[in-house]
């Protein structure tokens, strides 16, 4: 178990640096570094289905999709949220939304765990329960005070909720499926590519080419440490250390130069508090388990 709670924490570090990461690579714009974001760690992707003998399951979704031509349909719907996503990601840190994205992952777990309850008919414990509706009334008192919940946090909630609901729905949370995913993605990305003027960039920021193989590094690493760490620990576990990631990029929007308004304070004390019981939730589960 130590070495998955090793893995875990490597992972939110490497992708928590990859938020601060981006600001490295300016003048490329977020669109940009998309691209050449998920160009580069696509090879990373398909070592990690040879490395885990995924290779199957990668065949099944091929035939699947043979048998059902709409589920491309899924997979591009899939491929275009997760791109959005990831684009979101690096975008935020070059341009002042870093703090409002780092809420919207702080507060997508209880998200996560609201659908779970109302969408899946899943049964959450008391405690998890009033984490949520902690969280609630933080995103309440936050549209009140300032009429809405920043769109960052939003598409990030609404975007992720769907993901992995559809996702969970149609039998698609291996890896393979996101490798399909990201394949669907690529031709576009490859344009985002081809439209940077590459050599003006180099001029604002010579060490650009040393600097885009870096970020495919970091960013394939830290998904194989992630599917490692999901390998020994129990999900309950692996989804409590997530939230590690988010804290550390809520500093990393810190060090960077952004500020919290007040308004934003009594939405971030909720979430704070809402995490802390979903964790001690998660405790209590682990010790129950353990002792059964």
């Amino acid at each position: 178990m130590l070495k998955g709670i090793c893995f875990s924490l490597f992972s939110s570090c490497l992708f928590s640096y990859l938020y601060y990461f981006s600001t490295l690579l300016l003048p490329l714009s977020g669109t940009d570094v998309f691209g050449y974001r998920v160009l580069l760690t696509a090879p990373f992707v398909a070592l990690a289905i040879i490395l885990f003998k995924q290779q199957g399951k990668f065949i099944h979704h091929l035939k699947r999709i043979q048998k059902h031509p709409l589920l491309i349909l899924i997979f591009m719907i899939n491929g275009g949220i997760i791109g959005f996503q990831m684009w979101l990601f690096l975008w935020a840190p070059n341009n002042g939304s870093a703090i409002s994205v780092s809420i919207g992952y702080l507060l997508l777990p209880i998200v996560m765990v609201a659908a779970a309850r109302f969408i899946f008919k899943e049964h959450i414990s008391p405690l998890k329960f009033t984490a949520v509706m902690v969280a609630m009334i933080g995103v309440i008192i936050t549209i009140l005070t300032k009429g809405e919940l920043s769109w960052e946090a939003s598409a990030i909630c609404i975007g992720y909720t769907t993901y992995f609901s559809l996702r969970k729905k149609l039998k698609m949370m291996d890896i393979t499926a996101f490798f399909i995913e990201i394949l669907l993605l690529l031709p576009l990305c490859l344009y985002f590519i081809w439209q940077t003027d590459i050599q003006s960039v180099q001029l604002q920021n010579p060490s650009i080419f040393y600097l885009l193989p870096i970020l495919g590094l970091i960013s394939g690493t830290a998904l194989i440490s992630y599917i490692l760490a999901s390998n020994y620990l129990p999900i309950n576990l692996l989804g409590l250390l997530g939230y590690i990631e988010p804290i550390i990029m809520f500093w990393i929007a810190i060090l960077i130069g952004e500020t919290m308004d007040s308004d934003t304070y009594p939405l971030f004390v909720c979430l704070i508090m809402a995490m802390v019981l979903i964790v001690i939730d998660g405790i209590r589960y682990a010790r129950q388990a353990k002792y059964k």
